[in-house]
């Protein structure tokens, strides 16, 4: 069986060898064919070519394929970076779009600051709502504006459509508001049309109780209800809300502020409340060193006449 199989290979070397000869017999003469140049040989170049190549197409049809498939390729590669590009820029115009609500919603709020209709010898400090402290006990909000800004104990706090509260603690930097709706919260109102004055008293609910009015069948719902001023509390006639009835039966406030949307604030400056002059107690009694005693006056005017 060996000595078969080296008898074959011993009997397709010389074909091997005059293959491989012929081939490179081949390969010179295409080579010096291409390398004559004459106009002959060049004519003969031409023909071969002609009927060469149109044969070749459907050797190349494959190749053709993967090179559009490749250039598919990278063009998917491009659009999909450009879409996440695309995607990028579109939340960041979303984050923008957000910002520029809020701007224009500060804005609105900052206008209607503005709007509000105060006495013009009032000045005010606008401060930004930064924490709202409120509790099942207490309601109360700390503003941005403090001592250092000249705010006191007191002053009342108004926002784009009403009063909201009063002063009651400030600090360095920050200042707590004292809302309506605290149960210790105390404001004289007056009631209009009618010109009845009552006192705003809070119970920690969203509507106040409205309560010792003078004469209650003059107050309708719908009325509105502005500061009064007595005491010096509060500066007189700042918007506070309208009278609305209860499901308890008794009058309450509709808070003209908005205690949902609470960001910017007005504290207006009041002048402290002037101290009643010529206050007497109530006994009677004079003390000589500060007042004369009016009886003895009008008994030395008696003697006089």
């Amino acid at each position: 069986m060996a000595r078969h199989r080296y008898d074959e290979e011993d009997h397709f070397k010389p074909i091997r060898r005059v293959l491989i000869g012929t081939l490179v017999v081949c390969l010179l003469g295409i080579f010096l064919l291409w390398r004559i140049d004459s106009p002959r040989v060049e004519r003969l170049r031409a023909q071969i070519v002609e009927q060469i190549v149109p044969g070749f197409d459907w050797i190349m049809a494959p190749v053709t394929s993967l090179v559009r498939m490749g250039e598919g390729f990278e063009s998917y590669a491009r659009l999909y970076e450009q879409n996440e590009e695309l995607r990028r820029e579109l939340q960041q115009m979303k984050a923008w779009r957000e910002a520029a609500l809020q701007l224009e919603l500060e804005n609105a709020r900052l206008l209607d600051l503005n709007n509000v209709q105060i006495d013009p010898e009032l000045t005010f400090i606008t401060g930004v709502v930064t924490a709202d402290s409120a509790s099942p006990f207490r309601r109360s909000i700390l503003l941005n504006v403090g001592s250092e800004d000249g705010v006191r104990d007191g002053w009342a706090t108004m926002d784009g459509l009403g009063l909201v509260g009063r002063i009651a603690g400030t600090s360095r930097r920050t200042a707590r508001v004292l809302l309506l709706t605290d149960p210790s919260s105390r404001v004289p109102v007056t009631i209009q049309p009618s010109g009845q004055n009552a006192m705003l008293v809070g119970d920690n609910s969203a509507a106040p109780r409205i309560d010792f009015i003078e004469a209650t069948e003059q107050v309708r719902p719908g009325d509105r209800v502005v500061t009064s001023g007595d005491g010096g509390v509060f500066p007189a006639d700042l918007l506070v809300g309208s009278v609305a009835l209860g499901t308890d039966r008794r009058f309450r406030l509709r808070l003209a502020a908005d205690y949902e949307r609470l960001e910017f604030l007005r504290v207006l400056r009041s002048a402290p409340a002037r101290p009643v002059e010529d206050a007497r107690p109530i006994d009677g009694r004079v003390d000589p060193e500060t007042d004369d005693d009016p009886i003895a006056a009008l008994d030395a005017e008696a003697a006089d006449g």
